[in-house]
């Protein structure tokens, strides 16, 4: 998977100026957690939108303080693992732990 990494707050309003022209998803991850193990394996195996959906993702432990942006800028409540689809610079589907479901994003494109 071409995953861009969240490392800064800029790359943050970056996703939110993108998403005028091309749906972002962010997956955040806990590189600790099986459950978030099990999530992003099922997702990279099920995912085939990479020309309609910009891929990026959050390692939670190395990034927490970037988590808790999203989490505020976006007015989600942090989960691990969660993905957020985000369009017109706000989140059009969010789902987490076992929710996460690659099907559902084809319904968004």
């Amino acid at each position: 998977m071409n995953w861009n990494r969240i490392e800064n707050e800029q790359q943050i309003e970056s996703i939110k100026e993108n998403s005028q022209h091309k749906l972002q998803l962010i997956f955040k991850h806990s590189t600790r957690c099986i459950i978030s193990k099990m999530a992003l394996k099922s997702f990279e195996e099920g995912f085939s939108l990479k020309d309609h959906i910009e891929l990026h993702f959050l390692d939670l432990i190395a990034n927490r303080s970037l988590s808790n942006k999203i989490a505020d800028d976006f007015e989600i409540t942090h989960q691990s693992p969660q993905i957020l689809l985000i369009k017109n610079g706000v989140v059009v589907y969010n789902e987490s732990h076992e929710g996460i479901n690659v099907e559902v994003l084809k319904g968004f494109v």
